[in-house]
């Protein structure tokens, strides 16, 4: 219990790092916010101008329900987006501050300073996603008087759990590939954005891209916060998405961590570690 315990206030000294950094950066912290809710607010235009588009007249509720549907995508894949970006830059973030060094040699377990870090991008893509969606509503009408805030939060909480191990995982290519690595995590990130479904329904896709989309975490994470938000649907009828998704979480999590030691070991061994170009 003690060691427990001592582990638990080193991960939250990771939590206060990021917070740090946040402060320090702030400024950065407003491009983001500012990004993002320009970002989502184009899309929701998209869905207003949709009758325009297309030239055919809809109702007032149906445009509603449209503009719902792509925001709820929008706002939900920010989230997760940031906390995949958040842990997938890990490594960059210490070799931009000069610390990985330090880091990496402090009597610290990875478990410990991964999922301090984890908990701290969860912080930070809170406070990014709330701002973001304050302000939208400022400017869109958004209907959610259906919505069940419970099963949304239960969703997102699980696609979290799914997203940190997808994170960890790609975080392996900056240590293996000190040039390039990031743009790799990227990479990964940007054919997740694809196939999951989030400014469309994934049927839509090729058949080998709905492949793919079966393995995405996010894929059941979105298609679950839009019947929650816009049908009210409740944790139990969302359970056949909820599944999928913890069970990405469950072995993504170890499998990534699994992953990031063999990598970090292989980086040490190499003199990867602590080059920067």
């Amino acid at each position: 219990m003690i060691e427990l315990r001592a582990q638990g206030g080193l991960a939250y000294a990771f939590v206060e790092r990021q917070v740090a950094l946040m402060r320090r950066y702030w400024l950065w912290e407003l491009v983001w916010v500012i990004y993002s809710i320009t970002t989502s607010l184009s899309v929701a235009y998209i869905g207003l101008a949709q009758p325009i588009i297309t030239g055919t007249e809809t109702d007032a509720a149906t445009t509603s329900r449209f503009v719902l549907y792509l925001l709820v995508g929008t706002i939900a894949w920010r989230f997760l987006g940031i906390v995949f970006e958040d842990i997938a830059e890990l490594i960059a973030w210490e070799r931009w501050e000069g610390t990985i060094e330090h880091t990496f040699m402090a009597p610290v377990p990875r478990i410990t300073q991964l999922l301090g870090m984890a908990v701290g991008t969860i912080v930070r893509a809170s406070v990014i996603s709330v701002a973001v969606l304050f302000a939208v509503m400022l400017f869109i009408p958004v209907d959610l008087s259906k919505a069940n805030a419970v099963s949304a939060f239960a969703l997102l909480g699980v696609g979290t759990l799914a997203f940190i191990g997808l994170g960890i995982a790609s975080a392996c290519f900056p240590l293996m590939w000190t040039e390039k690595g990031l743009q790799m995590a990227y990479i990964v990130q940007a054919v997740v954005l694809l196939v999951s479904g989030v400014y469309y329904p994934t049927t839509v896709l090729p058949g080998a891209l709905q492949a793919i989309s079966v393995i995405s975490p996010a894929t059941y994470v979105i298609e679950g916060m839009r019947r929650a938000l816009i049908d009210g649907a409740d944790i139990g009828s969302l359970w056949p998405l909820a599944w999928p998704a913890l069970l990405i979480g469950l072995v993504s999590i170890p499998l990534g961590l699994r992953l990031f030691l063999a990598a970090e070991h292989h980086a040490k061994r190499t003199g990867r570690l602590k080059r920067s170009g």
